[in-house]
Order: structure tokens, then C-alpha cells, then sequence
């Protein structure tokens, strides 16, 4: 495997957007990554994707962006579909049950999966497995063996089934079976690294490690992400709260969501969901420490992502229709401002500023794109604003939504 990095630089690349939570843990896998690279072989690199939905947003990207790294520098990866697992559903970021998907639901979910990654992964140089192949076969007598490896204060540890368990809420046997099967997958795939996010710690580094050196082989390096925060800068990114960026969105859109979130975010979403190395987040990092305007590095945000997912010249268009709405006296110089109520969605805020005549009205011209947050079309008319914004609805309404006090 050739390169035109060192070494070092291949293992600040890969280790780049790491969250282990433990300085310790982290080292430990800096260390095994590192000696892994020293044999010069292509690594076996695989993380694996629940197809539970079938409309990807950013967050669910930040794997395939590691993933895509690890392509560059010429390592073997596999794309896993947990057609298998999906049927259950990890309850590693849950505080309450997820509700079982029908095997029709997981194969519809998984027709469209894929091919939305293929915006992120080389095509040519990534593999697609579907657990289904190993787990299905599994007999019980195989599964009690492996479950002879763990023991229940492990799983009972686990800060969501801890909070479960002090509020008196139940906790199934079966909810224990996941991390099992992700590990099984790890040990069917042999694989040298799994990539996985940040809820994925104990599947990846208790139990997927644990089984496989159980069967005979070399340990897995866990690279496991940070959670990129959605557009509120605060919450990890999600559909059910609004504050996501479907990677299916137009241009515009998607150019005008990035640049809805605080500055507070910027450094993490460069690192987790960008193309950027190492050095170049350490000059973004000195442009801000040097009172560069965070607009600015932000609008780089925007470009990069956007054309990740639709390519640069739709990139150029996004960008440029930003700047005609917000930065060439597109807005007026003077609007009224409305606080916004917590829990208010767009809706109410469009009814209250009396920008529409019902509540219908206003669901109307949402679904006509005609009302923008900050210059983003707004699509779906449950979206709870995140002020402060500019509200426009059609050419001439505009509004400042501000924070209650």
C-alpha cells in the first residue's frame, strides 16, 4: 500500500473526530491503529448501518466520511447492511424500547441505503455484506456459546439500560442480544478496524473485541466517532427533532441549514463531516482564533458539504443565492421581530405573525417553498425555528425570530 503520508500523519487522519471518552482508551487505539498501518497491508475496514430508515441525513454520514478516509489510503471496506440486526434495532443510544421492524420494512429501507452512501464511498472500492448471511444461520447452541462470554452486570452497566432500570422501566432479554450480533459480525468479517459512533463503545470495544479474540483472532481497533450535533449546535442530529440536514435535500437548502448553525459547532462539523485533513482544520482553527468573522469560515462549511453531496457548481449556486437573499440587500433594513414560545413550530409562528391566514394557509406555501429560515427553504411544516433566524414567507414578509428572555 503506497502513500504519500507518513505515518504519523495517516494516524492523526484516521483518528481525526475520535470520542472514546477515556484518554486511556484513546491512546490504546492510536497505538494498535499504528502498529496495525506498520504492517503495510491493507487493512480489513467494515462498519455496519441498521437500515431503520431509508432518508439518510448528515449524521448518519459521519461513518461513511471515516470510512471514505480509509479508502484513500488504500484499505480493504466493507459497507455491512444489518438486515439481520435491523430486525431488532440497537439499543445503544435508546433510553426506551425500539419497536421491531418487519423483514419487507428493512429490505425497502435497504434498496435506497447504499446507494445514498455511494455520495460519500468510492463505488469501486467499497464491499457490500449483509449480516443476514451469518446470523441467520446461527443455532441456538451457537448463540448460548457466545452469550457464555458476557455477563449481565456488563450489559446492566450500560447508561441507557441504567436509566431504564432506576425508573422502574423494563428491560428486555432480547434488547441483549445486539451487541452480540454486531460482535458476531466483526469476528464473520475478521475484521483488523470498526467504525462506529460514539453509542457504539460498548458494541465495538466490550463485546466485539471480547468475541473476537474468544474465537482465535486479533482484537478489532475500534475508531469510534464523535456524534455530530444537528442544526441547534447542542442535540445529536435527528429527523423527530428538526434539526437535521437530509443529505437528499437541494442545494440551497442544504446550504442554507448549514449555515443556520451557532459558531460553537463549526470545529466539529469540520472534522466529522468534511473532506478536510488534519492541517487544514488546524488553519480553520487558527483563522477563528484570530478573529476571522465565524460567517465566513462558515459559508467554507456550507460550500464543502454541499458540494460533497451535489458537486461544486451546484455549490456555486447555493452560495450565490445566499449571498443575493442575505448579504446584497435582500433583506430589508427594518422587520418586526416576534419571540418565539418554546415548543412553537413554523406554523404557529407563521399564524401568530399573521404571515398566514390559518394554519393551513401556511401549510400551504410551505409546501409551495415559499417560506425560508435564514435563506433555507423550509420543508416540512412540524420544523420548530431555532432563533435567532429571519423568517421569509414570499418576497416581501419578513421577520426577525428571537429567544424568549
Amino acid at each position: 500500500m503506497s502513500t504519500s503520508l507518513s505515518l504519523d500523519e495517516q494516524v492523526a487522519f484516521l483518528m481525526q473526530g475520535t470520542a472514546y471518552g477515556d484518554d486511556v482508551l484513546a491512546r490504546n487505539m492510536a497505538e494498535e491503529l499504528r502498529e496495525r498501518l506498520k504492517e503495510g497491508r491493507p487493512l480489513r475496514v467494515y462498519c455496519g448501518f441498521d437500515p431503520r430508515t431509508s432518508d439518510l441525513h448528515l449524521g448518519h454520514t459521519i461513518p461513511m466520511r471515516k470510512l471514505r478516509q480509509f479508502q484513500e489510503l488504500g484499505h480493504e471496506v466493507t459497507f455491512l447492511i444489518g438486515n439481520y440486526t435491523s430486525l431488532l434495532g440497537d439499543p445503544s443510544d435508546k433510553d426506551r424500547l425500539r419497536p421491531m421492524l418487519t423483514p419487507e420494512q428493512v429490505a425497502e429501507n435497504a434498496r435506497t441505503y447504499a446507494e445514498q452512501a455511494f455520495k460519500i464511498l468510492d463505488r469501486e472500492k467499497t464491499r457490500i455484506r449483509y449480516n443476514s448471511e451469518w446470523l441467520s444461520q446461527l443455532s441456538f447452541l451457537e448463540l448460548i456459546k457466545i452469550a457464555q462470554n458476557f455477563t449481565v452486570q456488563q450489559f446492566m452497566t450500560r447508561e441507557n439500560f441504567a436509566k431504564r432500570m432506576e425508573k422502574g422501566e423494563p428491560i428486555y432479554l432480547h434488547e441483549t442480544f445486539y451487541a452480540l450480533m454486531q460482535a458476531y459480525d466483526a469476528v464473520m468479517l475478521q475484521a483488523d478496524v470498526q467504525v462506529g459512533g460514539s453509542d457504539q463503545l460498548f458494541n465495538i470495544i466490550t463485546a466485539g473485541r471480547k468475541l473476537q479474540e474468544v474465537m482465535g483472532q486479533r482484537p478489532q481497533v475500534g475508531i469510534i466517532l464523535g456524534i455530530l450535533p444537528g442544526t441547534d449546535g447542542v442535540v445529536k442530529m435527528s429527523k423527530s427533532l428538526g434539526n437535521h440536514i437530509p443529505i437528499l435535500a437541494p442545494p440551497e437548502d442544504m446550504y442554507g441549514k448549514v449555515m443556520s448553525i451557532p459558531d460553537s459547532a463549526l470545529i466539529p462539523y469540520f472534522e466529522l463531516a468534511t473532506r478536510y485533513t488534519p492541517p487544514m482544520i488546524a488553519e480553520v482553527k487558527r483563522q477563528l482564533a484570530a478573529g476571522v468573522n465565524p460567517r465566513d469560515v462558515k459559508m467554507a462549511l456550507a460550500r464543502e458539504i454541499v458540494d460533497i453531496f451535489h458537486g461544486p457548481e451546484a455549490a456555486a449556486r447555493a452560495e450565490a443565492h445566499f449571498r443575493e437573499v442575505f448579504q446584497k440587500g435582500g433583506l430589508p433594513d427594518e422587520m418586526p421581530e416576534f419571540t418565539v414560545s418554546e415548543g412553537m413550530n413554523i406554523v404557529e409562528v407563521m399564524v401568530a405573525l399573521k404571515f398566514a391566514a390559518s394554519k393551513g394557509d401556511a401549510r400551504r406555501l410551505i409546501a409551495g417553498r415559499g417560506v425560508y429560515l435564514d435563506g433555507r427553504a423550509v420543508t416540512d411544516a412540524n420544523e420548530v425555528p431555532r432563533p435567532p433566524q429571519v423568517l421569509q414567507v414570499g418576497k416581501r414578509r419578513f421577520a426577525r425570530l428571537l429567544k424568549p428572555d
